[in-house]
């Protein structure tokens, strides 16, 4: 199935340290592309994978589960980390919750985690009956465009699966449980307005992990999809910022320039 125009991924080789962004469910890199594209700018090493079932169309995303989403970005790190000296993981929502997987799993592999209104549950009424429903209910609608900057647009599905639905609550129960592993220095951006994740799962990773750097911005202006809305900018600043204490020139650049 020929991926939908815009949701490609992206790579961009340059700098030894990299990062590695993870886009969210239902979603594709065209939610966090500009994100990469300016860090990339900054002499960073960037990649942005496509996941499995992702930007093409809904029902292809039914035959995929969480093990092929994180088999993704597990990949996609190793080959980062023999590229640069050292990497940072970034994500969306999902994707932050993929990012803060790769963190707890790789330990020093892992140089920084940024986290943008990272998901930690399924909130849905469904959400205790999933295995049960998904056989018999096929598809509900989808969460994508939760977006307050007009005329902006996430490419996303319409529709979700409730096949992947229930792998994600799988998921999400899963990395909850290693969130203690994580203890790399974390940058978290928590918009105070979101109709898909509420903050209290921003405040739910904040008390699982084990960092002891962390760095918590409230995004004031924008609603989930928050690369792509009003404070886009500062979530590009404050990353270089994050980043630029380990790459001191980058953060020297970065800083104030708004990329």
């Amino acid at each position: 199935m020929p991926v939908l125009p815009g949701a490609e991924p992206y790579h961009h080789q340059a700098g030894d340290t990299g990062v590695l962004f993870c886009h969210g469910f239902t979603g594709s890199p065209q939610s966090l592309r500009p994100w990469a594209e300016r860090l990339a700018a900054h002499g960073l090493t960037v990649s942005l994978p496509l996941l499995p079932g992702h930007g093409t169309r809904w029902e292809d995303l039914a035959v995929t589960g969480w093990q092929d989403w994180y088999a993704e970005v597990d990949r996609e790190l190793l080959a980062l980390r023999r590229q640069c000296r050292e990497v940072f993981v970034a994500g969306l929502s999902m994707g932050g919750t993929l990012a803060l997987r790769l963190a707890a799993r790789h330990g020093e592999g892992v140089a920084g985690v940024m986290v943008v209104n990272p998901a930690n549950r399924v909130h849905s009424p469904l959400a205790p009956v999933l295995p049960v429903v998904k056989h018999l209910v096929r598809a509900v609608p989808g969460i994508a465009d939760d977006i307050a900057k007009p005329g902006r647009r996430e490419l996303g599905y319409a529709r979700m699966p409730l096949t992947a639905v229930d792998s994600l609550r799988r998921f999400f129960r899963l990395v909850d449980s290693e969130l203690p592993m994580v203890t790399q220095p974390l940058l978290l951006m928590t918009s105070r307005q979101d109709h898909t994740v509420p903050t209290a799962d921003s405040a739910r990773v904040l008390s699982r992990v084990s960092s002891t750097d962390v760095t918590r911005r409230v995004l004031e202006q924008s609603y989930h999809v928050a690369t792509l809305d009003f404070d886009a900018d500062l979530i590009v600043d404050e990353s270089l910022a994050f980043v630029g204490r380990s790459a001191p020139a980058v953060g020297k650049e970065g800083t104030g320039t708004g990329g």
